[in-house]
């Protein structure tokens, strides 16, 4: 392994150790980052050690040890911690412990801003910096820089706890910190980087083997499924190469996805269902649609949503014939949730298209273009609008 693999597989842990040793997530970033500063310095020279997530931990704990000491705010509080301090050394441990879930929670709290969580998470547990995370949501670097802040700010002032909530809190807090690094993959899959969504399949895989959950498992399988068809991407589902569908990530999506659905069924197990029966086909005609229906009925009940209506609908088109599907379409035409949503125009382009109605479907592509949000799906559905008129 690597010192970048290292650094990149031991920060959030690194983090999470300190900010529940210390209780402060500015000093756990700072002494965390001074860590891997001195480790730039010194690995280099003298190796990476055997076990060098409790060579950082060691290096952090002591810098942060210095810094409270310097700073009489932190007096009272170091005279408490320094029993612990003194008493824990990683090097004669099993290693580095692992408290990262507790960082997922505190990362994910409902006090937080929907819009803090998923940077936050990308921040603290993912280790992008604050740059990196601006440009993964694509705003300023200070609109981050102040996101950031006030999520920090509100864990302050909350006093939000840093802990795994008790078992009759999980329904009501796991949802927020799945949506995160759901939200985290949706927004890379949308702008077409494979780096960010492929770093939120990550932080689910890390979230799985620390909280074993049906519907962490079931995140994990959706994000999987769908990831395995991103080198194919730039057609529509039917048109898509096949070949260029990543089947080593489809069998394992698709095991997940059926251990997912053990026992009962969640929301995100479902729709991993949904888009297992989609990969596994071996071509667009043989996709066993009624058995897609069946499933978006289910989700329906379990999480009934305009968006989960609209791909209903579109799943009846494949199943009952376009005409089905747009009547369907058209009930939801005065859904506020789908006024400016652009999927919402390009389905019923494309199924306005295979009922031959050109000219309507060439203008639903041109509001759908209007709407869509990042520029490869503005391309994507460029592409569909030229091929409707005919132009080279």
């Amino acid at each position: 392994m690597n010192v970048e693999q290292v650094f990149r597989e031991e920060r959030g842990r690194l983090l999470a150790t300190l900010v529940k040793r210390f209780g402060d997530l500015d000093l756990a970033e700072e002494v965390t980052s001074d860590a891997i500063e001195a480790a730039l310095k010194h690995w280099p020279v003298d190796g990476v050690p055997d076990r060098p997530g409790a060579w950082l931990l060691t290096t952090a704990r002591r810098k942060a040890v210095d810094r409270l000491r310097r700073d009489q705010v932190y007096a009272a509080r170091l005279a408490l911690l320094q029993v612990e301090v003194d008493r824990a050394d990683p090097r004669t441990g099993d290693g580095l412990p692992d408290e990262r879930l507790e960082l997922f929670f505190t990362c994910a709290h409902p006090a937080l801003a929907e819009e803090d969580r998923g940077a936050l998470t990308l921040r603290c547990l993912a280790g992008f910096t604050t740059p990196e995370v601006a440009r993964a949501y694509l705003v300023p670097v200070t609109t981050m820089q102040q996101r950031i802040v006030r999520a920090k700010k509100k864990i302050k002032e909350a006093r939000i706890p840093f802990r795994v909530p008790d078992p009759h809190e999980l329904p009501e807090r796991l949802p927020g910190v799945l949506q995160a690094v759901y939200s985290i993959f949706t927004e890379g899959y949308a702008a077409q980087r494979g780096e960010l969504a492929g770093e939120a399949i990550r932080l689910a895989r890390i979230l799985q083997g620390l909280l074993p959950d049906r519907e962490v498992t079931g995140l994990l399988a959706l994000m999987l499924l769908i990831h395995a068809r991103r080198d194919a991407r730039a057609e529509l589902l039917e048109d898509q190469d096949r070949a260029l569908w990543d089947r080593d990530m489809i069998n394992e999506g698709s095991a997940l996805a059926e251990r997912a659905l053990t026992g009962g069924h969640g929301p995100y197990g479902v729709q991993a269902a949904i888009n297992a029966l989609h990969d596994e086909a071996p071509d667009f005609d043989s996709t066993d649609w009624p058995q897609i229906v069946a499933l978006y009925d289910v989700l329906t009940k379990l999480t009934p949503s305009p968006v989960v209506a609209l791909n209903r609908a579109a799943a009846i088109a494949m199943r009952d014939g376009a005409e089905t599907g747009l009547a369907l379409l058209d009930a939801l035409a005065g859904v506020p949730r789908l006024r400016d949503y652009h999927p919402y125009r390009a389905a019923r382009a494309d199924l306005l298209h295979r009922l031959g109605r050109d000219a309507e479907a060439a203008q639903a592509y041109r509001e759908a273009i209007a709407l869509a949000g990042t520029e490869s799906e503005q391309d994507f559905l460029r592409r569909r609008l030229t091929a409707i008129e005919g132009r080279p």
